[in-house]
């Protein structure tokens, strides 16, 4: 458990989460039931770190993110700020994972300001998640998903352009809408 010393009296930590030694948290935010955040981890502030989140050493969240219950956010991926991430949805490091592996190299995913990722998506590693995008929920995201798109499916596929509240304003999935 946690020192709550060495976090800013604004850091809400429920008894049951682990925040070790080394991970910082910004101010405002809070980490729920069972939540663990690694040493070197870096959780912005304003967040709402959900019930049984991992967030791994080495990754860092932006400031105003809600990471759903059951997530784990594995070494090697950074979410910028204002992304929300679904329940139960899943992010890879390892293209070629084995139980051991001496050549093992982690692969890194981005995702970007004000993307949201639903429920149960899986995403593999190694791809971009634009801002703004929007990932369905279920969906297996292989490759990098553009600013403002809407994405389905296993794989997912381009199903259209959102704004920056979500709202579908195109379903023209080849011809992004003019913005601004």
């Amino acid at each position: 458990m946690t020192d709550s010393s060495s976090l800013s009296p604004s850091v809400f930590v429920h008894p049951t989460a682990d925040v070790e030694e080394g991970a910082r948290v910004g101010d405002g935010t809070k980490v729920w039931h069972l939540a663990h955040v690694r040493s070197s981890a870096q959780v912005g502030a304003g967040c709402v770190i959900g019930r049984n989140v991992y967030v791994d050493a080495g990754v860092t969240v932006g400031d105003l993110v809600k990471i759903q219950n059951n997530v784990s956010v594995y070494q090697g991926v950074t979410i910028e700020d204002e992304v929300f991430v679904g329940p139960c949805a899943v992010f890879t490091n390892d293209f070629r994972p084995r139980a051991q592996n001496p050549d093992w190299t982690i692969t890194p995913t981005l995702v970007r300001r004000g993307a949201s990722i639903g429920a149960n998506a899986t995403l593999v590693c190694g791809i971009e998640v634009g801002e703004y995008a929007m990932i369905a929920a279920g969906s297996v995201v292989t490759r990098d998903v553009a600013p403002y798109q809407l994405v389905a499916g296993n794989p997912a596929r381009p199903k259209g352009w959102v704004d920056e509240r979500g709202e579908v304003v195109s379903r023209d999935v080849d011809n992004p809408p003019q913005r601004g």
